[in-house]
């Protein structure tokens, strides 16, 4: 049977990584590594798990990604377990999975390592103790969810073999796990159990309820010790401080941290709005004054408690957005940077260069020191959250270099990238606030700045554009048209209707503005006077402009994409096919192609100079906003009700990419969506790939010299002795000198000599003169055969060449002249040597050995015999299979060069 290859959703495309995550509501774990001495945390971020030093909080590794979201996580002193659905996995070195536990018919929601057994929990209330080895089932205990529901599990210091369940109802029972029984059952206190902690003293343990109620408990004596009440919800994680501080940490639903002082038996401190959502995961690490916490927000925190009142200080955090991303935009023109907004009212900036660069600009702000007075959950001075920015890098260390505008607001604010924080101008034009009545639902809807990084363009519902200073925040006027004033009517504005779009062109010598109603009209900048009009026959939703090929993208309420040439001011190309509104669009770099995404779920490639659909695939939520880096080599995209950004590789900088036009009829496909981890190999590739990787691992040892066949290598000879041949004619006219050489001095006369540069004495041996041209005198020709025709004739009847080699290597340039010389006729060769020559040639290059000076020799051979070689049947035979064979090698030496250059110009422009 033929395997069929299905071919890939995109062409040009393929998922790289995803940026942004860092924690979701999965609680973290802690684990302390034995010989580096150091804790590491693993947080969940959907179908991966991160970990984390906690000294730095830098990232050490990322999983494989699972099928599906995982729902738990566990670790012990090696291994990390993970549920996803009913299937559980171990991981080792935090991204390897080497063990899979399947049994469960339910989801499992609890795990707990125990020595050399896993315990899981599913939400059926079925329990399954495995053995992390062998795979196997150690027992199995069904408990009546009806009666008895689990939401809890832990291990008591001290007992051996008992496991502790918590239940909804409010009851606890501890389980001898190698004999299945229960050994005792408690009480409850008539609320569901949320969390059970095991205290730093042995048989006692701390139980969250629902109520916010935290009870120390004796499991000994099932007595309570004492009882505190957070007044924030339902408990939903406990720690114990171990570095001499008998101090114990509550999280609540709300996002608050409570401090209790376990001797005292009283609140210690608050740690108010800790997290924006509920604390999902803390931990308190051992024998230091240190804490790690987590939650949905996308955050992890790592506190210090160095406070006077024994309160925690943050001490370093990674975060990303915790509400979706909005838009995003490359920054500047070495593609490192994405500049992003969130619906958590922030600003962000995303390296794909490494996380370390990652950076918050801030949230937005009426009054940022009045915010830093209140907490951020509640922070009544809070703006929406942007809905359109515009960046630029020009004077980026000079003032703000960011201008954005809100949803909802007419006020539009300034950032500085430089300084990761709100600028200090927000612009609103006085007209406004006259007029308030009028205006009371008017809002900002677009922004841009100039390239010369000077000036804001600003275009409101109203129809008005304004022009600001961005160093000064001085306004430098509005455009205005005036067309209507000769039948009575005064317009004060640019347009009838809400501006849609506002751009400026590389020079700023145009700007050219979009109304909603269709309208395109082209200004020119210094003197805010109309040029011309462009009407389309429906209504706009956004444009965007490529400045340096004067291209402007339109796309339109019917769905439709035009490209507007600037400086013809007419529609050259029209682009039909998706169904659904257009949400952004990018041009690449060289504005070739023009990328859409639509809320149809589907992204399309659209080539400009053919006007044709070169690429088109599906995702699995809506793209809303997207940007192709300025170096051509990533396309970056945030999706509807997601807070990562995702990056996809270009494929056609890696490999040749047939971009011929797609059909009428054709239908995408859904392209799976890139992980956090750099590569998504390990979870889309294939069977015929398994079965290949498999056989690689089964392969038998190879020696160096096996190997050395497999590679191209070369001959490690001084680039002397072979990269002159060529121009070796040109460099002995350079060096000839000026006077004649003089003759060397006789020797005496009694001894005969050599001609020659150097005096040699001439011996002659008994029966020399007779064997001297005895098998090298051809008929026909009364020159000898040079010792290379010899040797070549030698190895093509012993087909090898390995002598010829040798003997080539041991020469210099001039006297690899000489040699390759002297195989034409008229020199003592004949046809059938430079036969043989072009045979030894091939010989070399099937070895994959002395690359370099085969190709030196080479050359120099075409280049003396060119006549010869062209004008003989038999000759121009060998010179086809050469051909071949050369093509071969060439594209091999090739496709490394490329790949190679490729990874060192990425390693160059990397800021590490």
């Amino acid at each position: 049977m033929f395997n069929v290859i299905m071919p890939a959703p995109s062409k040009i495309f393929t998922g790289y990584r995803a940026l942004g995550f860092v924690s979701n509501h999965v609680p973290l774990a802690v684990r302390y590594h034995q010989k580096h001495k150091e804790n590491y945390v693993v947080t969940c971020v959907g179908k991966c798990f991160h970990t984390y030093n906690c000294s730095k909080l830098g990232i050490v590794s990322v999983s494989d990604s699972h099928p599906e979201d995982i729902s738990v996580l566990a670790v012990d002193r090696d291994l990390t377990f993970t549920a996803c659905r009913n299937v559980i996995r171990a991981f080792t070195r935090g991204r390897q999975v080497i063990h899979v536990y399947e049994g469960h018919t339910a989801d499992v929601h609890l795990l707990l390592p125990f020595g050399n057994h896993l315990i899981s929990v599913d939400v059926d209330s079925s329990v399954i103790v495995w053995d992390i080895k062998s795979q196997g089932q150690y027992s199995e205990i069904q408990f009546n969810k009806t009666s008895f529901e689990i939401t809890t599990v832990t291990h008591p210091s001290t007992y051996l073999n008992k496991i502790l369940f918590g239940s909804k109802q409010g009851r606890l029972e501890l389980w001898n796990i190698k004999k299945n029984t229960m050994i005792y059952s408690f009480k409850g206190w008539g609320q569901p159990v949320t969390v059970v902690e095991q205290a730093p003293a042995v048989d006692v343990v701390a139980i969250g309820l629902a109520n916010g109620q935290i009870i120390i408990h004796n499991l000994k004596f099932d007595e309570t010790i004492t009882k505190f009440l957070q007044d924030w919800g339902p408990v939903t994680t406990i720690s114990f401080r171990t570095d001499g501080h008998p101090i114990m940490a509550t999280g609540s639903a709300t996002g608050h941290i409570a401090l209790w002082d376990l001797e005292e038996r009283k609140l210690r401190s608050q740690m108010r709005e800790a997290h924006m959502t509920s604390v999902s995961g803390m931990q308190c690490l051992p024998s230091e004054p240190l804490m790690v916490t987590s939650s949905a927000d996308n955050t992890l925190k790592v506190w210090i408690f160095d406070l006077p009142d024994g309160g925690g200080r943050l001490l370093r955090n990674r975060s990303g957005h915790s509400a979706p991303s909005t838009k995003l935009r490359h920054y500047g023109t070495d593609g490192q940077n994405i500049v992003t907004a969130g619906q958590d009212s922030t600003m962000r900036s995303f390296s794909t260069v490494h996380d370390k660069h990652h950076k918050s600009l801030g949230r937005a702000s009426y009054n940022k020191q009045l915010s830093k007075k209140n907490t951020l959950k509640y922070d009544e001075h809070k703006m929406p959250y942007i809905v359109d920015f515009a960046t630029e890098q020009t004077r980026q260390s000079d003032w703000d270099n960011i201008l954005a505008c809100h949803r909802g607001l007419r006020v539009v604010t300034t950032w500085n990238y430089v300084k990761s924080t709100m600028g200090q101008h927000k612009f609103d034009h006085k007209r406004f606030t006259k007029n308030a009545a009028q205006h009371m639902h008017t809002v900002a809807q677009c922004v841009e700045i100039t390239s010369c990084g000077n000036f804001g363009l600003i275009g409101y519902s109203s129809g008005h554009i304004d022009v600001y200073n961005l160093q000064s925040g001085i306004h430098r006027g509005s455009f205005e048209d005036h067309s209507g004033e000769q039948a009575g009517i005064k317009q004060a504005k640019a347009h009838n209707s809400h501006v849609q779009g506002v751009v400026v062109d590389g020079l700023n010598q145009l700007a050219i503005s979009a109304g909603r109603e269709g309208d395109i009209k082209f200004w020119k900048f210094k003197d805010k006077k109309l040029l011309d009009t462009c009407k389309l026959d429906s209504t706009v939703s956004k444009i965007l402009l490529h400045r340096e090929s004067s291209m402007m993208a339109v796309a339109r309420d019917d769905f439709h994409v035009y490209i507007i040439d600037i400086d013809t001011r007419k529609v050259v190309r029209k682009f039909i096919g998706h169904d659904n509104r257009i949400t952004d669009m990018t041009f690449s770099a060289d504005a070739r192609w023009l990328i859409t995404a639509a809320m149809d779920c589907t992204l399309r490639v659209w080539d400009l100079p053919t006007g044709r659909l070169v690429d088109c695939f599906l995702v699995d939520s809506a793209v809303m906003s997207l940007s192709m880096s300025p170096n051509y080599d990533f396309l970056a995209t945030c999706h509807l009700d997601d807070v990562g950004i995702y990056l996809w590789a270009n494929k056609t900088l890696f490999s040749h990419v047939p971009l011929t036009a797609l059909p009428s009829n054709y239908e995408p496909q859904m392209i799976e969506m890139p992980t956090t981890r750099k590569h998504t190999a390990a979870e889309d590739v294939d069977e015929d790939i398994k079965e290949e990787e498999e056989e690689f691992i089964r392969a038998e040892f190879k020696s160096s010299e096996q190997i050395s066949h497999e590679l191209i290598t070369l001959s490690l000879l001084p680039n002397s002795r072979w990269q002159n041949l060529l121009n070796l004619d040109v460099i002995k006219q350079r060096n000839k000198p000026r006077e004649p050489p003089k003759a060397p001095k006789a020797a005496p006369f009694f001894l005969p000599t050599v001609a020659g540069l150097e005096p040699k004495f001439a011996v002659d041996d008994e029966g020399a003169g007779e064997g001297r041209n005895k098998g090298k005198v051809q008929a026909g020709n009364l020159m000898p055969l040079c010792t290379l025709g010899q040797l070549l004739k030698e190895g093509s009847s012993k087909s090898n060449y390995d002598k010829v080699t040798e003997y080539m290597k041991s020469l210099g340039p001039s006297a690899v002249d000489v040699e390759i010389r002297s195989l034409a006729p008229e020199m003592g060769g004949s046809v059938v040597v430079m036969c043989n020559f072009l045979q030894f040639v091939q010989s070399v290059l099937q070895t994959n050995k002395n690359f370099e000076i085969i190709q030196a020799y080479l050359g120099l051979f075409l280049k003396v015999h060119s006549e010869i070689l062209s004008s003989e049947p038999e000759v121009v035979k060998e010179l086809e299979k050469l051909s071949d064979l050369q093509s071969t090698s060439w594209c091999t030496v090739q496709d490394l060069f490329n790949q190679t250059l490729c990874l060192v110009n990425y390693l160059r422009t990397a800021v590490l």
